[in-house]
């Protein structure tokens, strides 16, 4: 059993009514389905100032809206079905003239359904109308439940039934009404009590979107979303859903589809029982009169830090030359209150903050590190092949003094692009007041994310919290795509179950040679290959870095001390074909689930490492999805190989 609600724009002529038969019918040939709708558009803001009169001047005033469902008959229907139609909303149009006032805007469900109803039977589809005041009764879900229920398991025979949203009676039997928009709880109330497979609210929206396309056209719609941030917007202001219907369907764990009558292909945005993330992610904006102001709400799921937000909001608001009166938190939301008449420009700024991800035609660039890679970065953007991109890359800083990142955090624009090309063990000290400020960052110093797990986490979470990114894709295998192979298997739930690299070029270096150990390590250091200690590099410090960072991104905590290292003995003497390997194994027996070491090994001319030449670098991947080794090989050193990877992760 499935359950449709129609909303009145989808009812609103004999044009769209067509459209809601179409999509009925294609539902009822492989399931049973209640069809819910509301009163054609427009319909109940008559019907309530029809209630405020009598006699004649009621009657003057339900002469348009009878003539408004007559055209509508008139188009759907032909001959006697028509004057059946016609007579059966005679005598509602007749009950109307003589209701109580309050009572008149429950009719304009009656009539709208009566006509669906009555279409559905002329296509001979077997079709059972439902009077929702008999069966929905208002304040009492568990009676509610029991009454569609048993209206339903007793019609077995029935294919479609079409019941009026947003009528109901009391606990003593009057007639009354779920509130404006009950329709959508109308329909909860029926699928909860059915037990349906899904529900789907069509209206003339492409879903639940990041904000009000009227305010914000830019809005786009909420592809997923769950249960708690689709009530939180709707409790504050996102009309395109009635917040009581939310609680009915989560309760029964049903499923609520937002979908397009006038863009039936378009799935929309689906609620339902979705994980809540473990770092917040920003779902919409809404907004709601506050007195003479107006109060906008940003909409999260999973944790809030506030404070990052305020921060984000604020910088938004400076851009666009509004302010905030007042600022604060609940749960699920952070608000912002502004006055009326600069509401639109705020929640425009809010959302270009949050949700917008236009192309950049100019960013400014701050390089940290003056060395090879550093100056070949600069040559590259200077040549202005960026454009091709769509964005103008501006070097705005190029420096090696120590004090250059506190100058880049003090005044560049949120969204500039921090590079780090230096060697430094601290800078990376500085990541976080960088990602605070809204900079970007790309790195190509590994020993900034080799650090203290403790301290890499904070760095990616900085990142999340403030919209901006931390890319270091060249901290291992320089060019080659270690890292994002690694991502990417674990973004899509694959496990990696070992890891083989040899990724030191100093080692690989002298190993290829040919020459003798001494010597070619006094050659790598001529070069400039080594570490400016060499026993940085024989004792496996450079391999244990790349080691952290690679086991890391597969989603391994990897410290330092949890890592076996052999260092390289200078004064032995080794044979041929030996590389120095880093290697994460899976190992049930070890407290992270893995076994880390780097040693020295001397390996088969059937392993991918036994043809390494000078500096190149090689990595196996193995994993559940991919039990045959991922291998990945080629130049594991070079300024230029390494600038044009850096421009790729400041522009992709």
């Amino acid at each position: 059993m499935q359950v449709l609600k129609f909303g009145g724009s989808s009812v609103a002529s004999a044009t769209n009514i067509s459209r809601v038969l179409d999509i009925v019918e294609h539902v009822a040939l492989e399931d049973r389905v209640i069809v819910i709708c509301s009163a054609i558009s427009g319909c109940t803001d008559k019907l309530i100032a029809l209630g405020e009169v009598s006699g004649e001047e009621r009657e003057a005033m339900l002469k348009p809206l009878r003539q408004q469902h007559y055209d509508i008959v008139t188009r759907l229907f032909t001959g006697m079905e028509r004057n059946a139609v016609k007579a059966e909303l005679d005598t509602l149009f007749e009950d109307l003239l003589n209701a109580p006032g309050e009572e008149c805007q429950t009719y304009g469900e009656l009539l709208s359904t009566r006509i669906i109803a009555r279409k559905f039977a002329c296509e001979g589809l077997s079709t059972l109308w439902i009077d929702s005041r008999t069966v929905v009764i208002k304040d009492n879900e568990a009676r509610t439940f029991s009454k569609i229920a048993s209206s339903v398991d007793k019609h077995r025979e029935v294919r479609i039934f079409v019941a009026p949203g947003f009528i109901a009676s009391d606990g003593q039997g009057h007639v009354t009404t779920l509130g404006r928009g009950g329709s959508d709880y109308s329909a909860a109330l029926f699928a909860a009590a059915v037990h349906a497979s899904n529900l789907e609210i069509w209206t003339d929206v492409p879903g639940i979107m990041t904000a009000n396309p009227k305010d914000v056209p830019t809005a786009r719609t909420i592809p997923v979303m769950s249960y708690t941030s689709a009530l939180c917007m709707a409790q504050h202001g996102a009309k395109v859903l009635y917040a009581p219907t939310v609680l009915p369907a989560m309760e029964a764990g049903i499923g609520i589809r937002i979908r397009n009558t006038f863009d039936p292909k378009n799935t929309g945005t689906l609620i339902s029982d979705i994980p809540s993330p473990q770092v917040c992610e920003w779902v919409g904006v809404s907004s709601l009169p506050a007195g003479d102001d107006e109060r906008i709400f940003l909409v999260a799921d999973g944790p809030i830090d506030s404070a990052a937000a305020i921060a984000r909001a604020a910088s938004a608001f400076r851009h666009a030359g509004v302010s905030a009166l007042d600022t604060g938190e609940s749960t699920g939301f952070v608000y912002f209150d502004v006055r009326r008449a600069i509401a639109r420009q705020a929640l425009s700024a809010i959302h270009k903050e949050f949700f917008e991800f236009p192309s950049l035609t100019k960013l400014d660039v701050y390089i940290a590190g003056c060395g090879a890679v550093g100056t070949a970065l600069k040559e590259l953007i200077s040549t202005g092949i960026a454009k091709e991109s769509g964005k103008d890359l501006s070097i705005v800083g190029f420096s090696s003094d120590r004090s250059f990142v506190d100058t880049v955090i003090a005044t560049a624009p949120r969204h500039s692009v921090f590079v780090d090309c230096t060697d430094s063990e601290d800078i990376y000290r500085k990541y976080v007041p960088l990602l605070e400020a809204g900079i970007d960052i790309v790195s190509s110093n590994r020993r900034s994310l080799a650090v203290p797990y403790v301290e890499y986490t904070a760095m990616r979470q900085a990142a999340m919290r403030n919209g901006c990114f931390l890319r270091y894709g060249t901290t291992v295998g320089t060019s080659l795509p270690m890292l994002q192979t690694i991502s990417r298997s674990k973004a899509s739930s694959d496990r990696i179950t070992s890891i083989e690299a040899v990724v030191s070029c100093t080692l690989n270096y002298i190993f290829s040679s040919g020459r003798p150990f001494a010597a070619a390590l006094r050659q790598a250091q001529e070069i400039g290959l080594t570490e400016k200690d060499p026993s940085q590099d024989l004792g496996g410090r450079d391999a244990l870095r790349k080691l952290l960072i690679l086991s890391r991104e597969a989603g391994v905590p990897l410290e330092a001390e949890d890592v076996e290292i052999e260092p390289v003995n200078p004064d032995a003497v080794y044979e041929p074909n030996h590389r120095f390997v880093a290697s994460l194994v899976e190992d049930s027996g070890s407290a992270l689930g893995y076994k880390a070491q780097i040693k020295l090994q001397k390996v088969p001319e059937s392993h991918p490492a036994y043809w390494l030449q000078g500096t190149d670098n090689v990595i196996i991947i193995r994993s559940v999805f991919h039990p045959n080794p991922l291998v990945i090989q080629g130049a594991g050193e070079g300024a230029q190989q390494a600038a044009a990877s850096i421009l790729n992760d400041i522009l992709k």
